[in-house]
């Protein structure tokens, strides 16, 4: 839409067309429409009549077409005729709120002027949009660094590609206008400032949970026009962006399954691996000699492990642990290697280190893991995997330890559990503990995070997703209630031996 002040600075309208009645400021005219007896006026349109309402004495025809405009929101009405209103008339514009406007000359050359010009901004926003088209199916099968760079240009305005969780990943740096409203939601998305308008489009893969990326523009001040053309190209962008996104899914899948396939004949092959096994498994990148720390991560339901697996390997290396990882329909399953048998230290280090990128794993996954114990060899593969499939099922009913659980830790807690649940202990555990409250509330909870974390405040919080201030809080909490110093050994066994007869 127009304001109705532009039209009338028009070329062919100035001089030509004048106020009659009523006032222009704060009047918008989107169309054209020539009125008869038959055709309504509508919101936005500027009504002409060519033939003038008030001519031989009917001035009431020219009242009913102006209470007609008023009642639809028309923007203004044209008359074939300069001639001046009269005085009841001029109060009837005023009080329905309604512009009159007189003419002189050639009315259809007004009417076609006032239609191109209103029609401008359309043809600018359709002449974009097929540009847009038209460059995305020539670089049909390039990446996403040259979609954005195209849709920008022909916009004017900045234009990013982030992942799906609104990370910068393409285009323009990150900035205010370019973050995705609500990234949780897979809809188009447009935010309303008062400098400028974001926009963001998902893009989404059929069969694929979730959104797969943001194509987001950022159109600064109250540009209407650009606003709306940017929305059309941008859904344009998006359709392209998904069908590069499906070409490397299909990569991806390929790669999947011949990761999946190898794992199976390796965990066939044993120690009796073949020499063309080998060289299948180095070509890969797999060690099969060695000592070896299978690890199991198990996933929710909904997850893409295969799209997420360089996630989930980008979230072990942070923490300097490089693995091999095969997706699955479960998750995903794989080991640590070294030349030599790994000492005890090593192996806590690695399972800290483990446990560290399980963490940030949990939170887009919602995954328990297991670690195995080191093993020799390629059978050594399929033994240390199958422990940390185990411990990897019964991390998932261990929300108190962060759904993380190493097997070498596996038997002396089964022990403990075993000697801890009988008619003597438990009784005076529960009495032991009695003071904090039910066994799953939030103290008995935190108390046995915090043993189990080795009383790393850090680590406790990050299992139970709290502040640490909040676990130091809780900790200072129990010593006073229970009356006891959670830096004494004797004390911290007791209440450890306690937490798990009640709470395992």
């Amino acid at each position: 839409m127009l304001p109705l002040a532009s039209l009338l600075d028009l070329p062919g309208w100035r001089g030509r067309v004048r106020v009659l009645g009523g006032s222009p400021t704060g009047r918008r005219v989107g169309s054209v429409v020539l009125v008869t007896d038959r055709v309504e006026p509508r919101v936005g349109v500027l009504v002409a009549t060519a033939s003038d309402p008030a001519a031989e004495g009917s001035a009431w025809r020219l009242d009913a077409l102006l209470r007609r405009a008023a009642d639809a929101g028309a923007g203004a009405v044209l008359l074939p005729t300069t001639t001046d209103l009269p005085a009841p008339t001029r109060l009837l514009c005023s009080r329905l709120e309604v512009c009159v406007l007189g003419s002189e000359g050639s009315f259809l050359e007004l009417l076609t002027e006032a239609a191109v010009a209103l029609a401008a901004p359309e043809v600018v926003r359709a002449r974009t949009v097929l540009r847009v088209h038209t460059g995305l199916a020539s670089g049909r099968g390039d990446g996403p660094a040259r979609l954005v760079t195209l849709v920008a240009e022909a916009l004017g305005v900045p234009v990013a590609v982030l992942d799906r969780g609104g990370q910068h990943l393409e285009g323009s740096p990150q900035e205010a206008g370019l973050a995705v409203p609500r990234p949780g939601e897979a809809v188009p998305q447009r935010a309303v400032l008062a400098s400028g308008t974001t926009l963001a489009q998902p893009v989404l893969l059929p069969g694929i949970p979730g959104v797969q990326r943001w194509l987001v523009a950022w159109v600064p001040d109250e540009r209407d026009d650009v606003v709306e053309t940017a929305a059309d190209c941008l859904v344009a962008g998006a359709v392209a962006l998904a069908g590069r996104l499906a070409m490397d899914r299909l990569v991806l899948e390929r790669d999947a399954r011949a990761r999946t396939a190898l794992l199976a004949d390796v965990l066939r092959g044993g120690d009796d691996a073949s020499a063309l096994l080998r060289r299948r498994a180095a070509a890969t990148g797999w060690p099969l000699d060695g000592w070896h720390v299978g690890v199991h991560v198990s996933t929710g339901d909904g997850v893409d492990n295969a799209g997420l697996r360089a996630d989930a390997l980008a979230a072990f290396a942070a923490t300097g642990t490089e693995l091999v990882l095969v997706e699955q329909d479960s998750g995903w399953t794989g080991w640590w290697t070294a030349p030599r048998e790994p000492s005890a230290e090593q192996v806590r280090t690695l399972a800290a280190s483990l446990r560290a990128g399980h963490r940030e794993l949990q939170g887009s996954t919602g995954c328990a893991t297991g670690v195995g114990r080191p093993h020799p060899g390629p059978g050594g593969i399929a033994t240390t995997l199958a422990e940390a499939s185990d411990a990897a099922r019964l991390a998932g009913n261990r929300p108190e330890r962060g759904r993380f659980l190493h097997v070498d830790q596996l038997g002396v807690a089964q022990t403990l559990l075993a000697w801890t649940r009988t008619n003597t202990f438990e009784p005076a555990a529960q009495s032991l503990l009695a003071p904090l409250g039910a066994p799953d509330g939030e103290l008995v909870r935190t108390l046995a995070a915090y043993l189990d974390a080795e009383s790393s405040v850090t680590e406790t919080a990050a299992v139970l997703g709290v502040h640490r201030n909040t676990v130091a809080a809780r900790a200072a909490r129990v010593e006073q209630l229970l009356h006891v110093d959670l830096g004494d050994p004797d004390q911290r066994l007791a209440l450890h031996l306690a937490c798990r007869a009640l709470t395992t």
